[in-house]
């Protein structure tokens, strides 16, 4: 049987003694029905799985020691940062999860001139918050030890002027060419996803203004959340450890 892993907030080291927190106590608890005797594997994003004993179980708790720690080799060597435009439903859900899945290492979600989200305020956080909560349960699933931080949400205009020495890229119909055409000096990309409208003129071109290097994915149109996953995944078969 698979060893469940699930994400604990503190810091840990072998011998660590602990209760769970809620959530880690909802999935262990209530929903495997695991007890004394039996072993989870915890991550903290440091890097590394700790292999712990449960120790006791309760009702209301659950307390595990841990008896060994090991470094996590699931991380690739390229450095990936998706800039989402965010879109509606639960797509948007469904972008970050597959997307760490594949690798990716952060996420800003974005607001652009046709994005058909309009959030502010409380409503925004708590947003924020679900997303992040929907890349750590990524992480559990797929075996990472590093957790992808979801940034604020920005507008595309900021996002787009920050400095950074990653390769920009934003995907085009009329680009020259694909990613398979990329040169990639140092192993870090920025990568924008726009909304399902599309970018405006205006943003293409202040894309442009700020260095992206316009990439083709292929002959058809894809949806927002096909166009992110299928990029991520062929800039990690070109540069990364896919394939």
């Amino acid at each position: 049987m698979r060893i469940p892993r699930i994400f604990q907030p503190l810091d840990l080291s072998p011998s660590a003694q602990f209760a769970l927190d809620e959530d880690g106590f909802a999935h262990v608890g209530r929903v495997l029905r695991m007890g004394e005797g039996e072993q989870i594997r915890i991550f903290n994003g440091d890097g590394k799985d700790y292999l712990a004993d449960i120790i006791s179980a309760g009702k209301k708790s659950l307390t595990v020691k841990v008896v060994a720690a090991q470094d996590n080799q699931s991380e690739s060597p390229l450095h990936l940062h998706l800039g989402q435009v965010i879109s509606r439903g639960d797509r948007m859900d469904f972008t970050l999860q597959k997307s760490v899945e594949l690798g990716v290492n952060t996420i800003t979600p974005l607001f652009s001139e046709r994005c058909g989200v309009k959030l502010s305020g409380e409503r925004l956080d708590k947003k924020v918050a679900q997303w992040q909560k929907i890349v750590i349960s990524a992480c559990e699933q797929c075996g990472r030890a590093t957790v992808p931080e979801v940034r604020p949400v920005m507008e595309l205009a900021d996002w787009c002027a920050e400095q950074t020495s990653a390769l920009k890229l934003n995907l085009h119909p009329r680009a020259s060419h694909g990613i398979n055409g990329l040169v990639l000096e140092h192993p870090r990309v920025r990568l924008l996803i726009g909304p399902e409208g599309g970018l405006s003129a205006e943003e293409i071109a202040m894309t442009e203004t700020h260095k992206f290097t316009e990439v083709l994915l292929g002959p058809r149109v894809l949806r927002t959340e096909t166009a992110a996953l299928t990029a991520i995944t062929a800039l990690q078969m070109k540069f990364g450890d896919l394939g």
